[in-house]
C-alpha cells in the first residue's frame, strides 16, 4: 500500500465481461477477435444489462456483428495484479461461446484468428512442433538453471508435466499450465511487458492486450475437455456433414490426430448422428454420406459426448 494512501479509502471494482467464441473454419479452430486479433470481444457491466449474459451478448453482438448461441460461464478472473490501478480492482466474467460461422451476404466479414497462431506450441496433428525442441525446452531448461535445490527441481518437473516429458505424454488438456508455465519463466511477450522488459525475445505467439491470451488458453483447455465428455462437438458443426468432416473438426480442436475406425465406432456406439440419406462429392473421392446429430442428442447436451481416441506418440 502507498504511505500516504487512507486505508479507509473505499476501491472502486471494475466488472469486464469477455468472450472466447471458438469456431472451426476449413479445419482451423478459430476465436473470434477485435481489434486486428489483439483482443476477445469485451465490455463492461453495465447497469443497463438484464443480466451478465445479456450484457456479453449486447458486447459480443456489437463489435463483431456476430449473435452469440451457446455459451457458458467459463472462469472469473480477479487476481490482484489484475489492479487498473491503486483504487480499482479489475474482475473479468468470462464466457465460451461455441459456432458455426455463417456469414449472411452484406455481411462484413468477422475477425476469426487460428488458436494456433497465439499457441503454436499446441498443434500436434502432425507431431510435435519444431519450435518445442529447438526454441521452448532449451529456454525453460535453461530458466530451471538460474535457481538452484527444490526449486530447480519443481521448475523441471512442471516443464516435464506440461510438455510430456521423460516419459510422461503429451496431454491436450494443459494449454493453461503450458501458457503460465511460459509466461513465468518470462518467454512470452505478455510477461515482457508486464515486466517492462525487452532484453529477451519472446518465442513465437502472436500476443494480446491485458490477460486476453491467458483467457483464450483457458477456453480452449475447457473446449479440449469438454468434448471427451459431452456432444458439444454439434454446435461448432454445420447443419449436415460428413463423418471425415466431424473428425477433422474433433482433431483441429484438440491438437491431435484420432484414430479413424475408432473414432467412427464410437460415433455409431453413442448413437450421436443418423443418416440424412443425401451424400457431398466435395471430399474429392466417391461420394461421402453425410449425417446430422440426432434430435435427442440436440435437445440433451448431458448425453455421453464424443470420445477421443487419440493417437499416441
Amino acid at each position: 500500500m502507498n504511505a500516504t494512501q487512507d486505508p479507509h479509502q473505499r476501491h472502486e471494482v471494475k466488472v469486464d465481461l469477455i468472450a472466447v467464441v471458438a469456431a472451426v473454419i476449413g479445419n482451423r479452430p478459430c476465436a473470434l477477435t477485435i481489434q486486428q486479433g489483439r483482443a476477445l470481444p469485451s465490455g463492461p457491466f453495465e447497469l443497463g444489462h438484464r443480466s451478465l449474459q445479456a450484457g456479453l451478448r449486447d458486447w459480443v453482438e456489437q463489435q463483431t456483428g456476430h449473435r452469440l448461441g451457446y455459451i457458458e460461464q467459463l472462469y472469473t478472473f480477479a487476481d490482484r495484479d489484475r489492479l487498473a490501478d491503486e483504487l480499482t480492482r479489475a474482475i473479468s466474467i468470462s464466457y465460451l461461446g461455441l459456432t458455426h460461422d455463417e456469414r449472411r451476404e452484406g455481411q462484413a466479414p468477422r475477425d476469426w484468428r487460428s488458436w494456433y497462431d497465439y499457441f503454436p506450441w499446441e498443434d500436434h496433428r502432425d507431431g510435435a512442433p519444431e519450435i518445442v525442441e529447438s526454441l521452448i525446452l532449451p529456454r525453460l531448461a535453461a530458466w530451471a538453471e538460474e535457481v538452484e535445490g527444490e526449486p530447480r527441481e519443481d521448475r523441471c518437473q512442471r516443464a516435464a508435466i506440461a510438455f510430456g516429458l521423460d516419459g510422461r505424454s503429451w496431454n491436450e488438456e494443459l494449454v493453461l499450465q503450458r501458457y503460465e508455465l511460459l509466461y513465468e519463466a518470462g518467454l512470452v511477450e505478455e510477461a515482457l511487458r508486464k515486466r517492462g522488459e525487452d532484453a529477451t525475445a519472446p518465442i513465437p505467439g502472436r500476443s494480446m492486450i491485458a490477460d486476453h491470451r491467458r483467457i483464450l488458453a483457458t477456453g480452449i483447455a475447457r473446449l479440449r475437455t469438454k468434448i471427451k465428455y459431452r456432444p458439444v462437438v454439434f454446435e461448432l458443426m454445420p447443419p449436415v456433414f460428413t463423418l471425415l468432416q466431424l473428425q477433422q473438426a474433433v482433431e483441429a480442436l484438440s491438437g491431435r490426430l484420432v484414430h479413424k475406425q475408432n473414432f467412427r465406432r464410437l460415433i455409431e456406439q453413442q448413437e450421436l448422428v443418423e443418416e440424412t440419406g443425401e451424400t457431398s462429392s466435395e471430399t474429392g473421392g466417391r461420394p461421402a454420406k453425410l449425417f446430422r446429430f440426432r434430435p435427442a442428442v440436440l435437445m440433451e447436451r448431458t448425453a455421453a459426448g464424443t470420445k477421443l481416441p487419440v493417437i499416441r506418440a
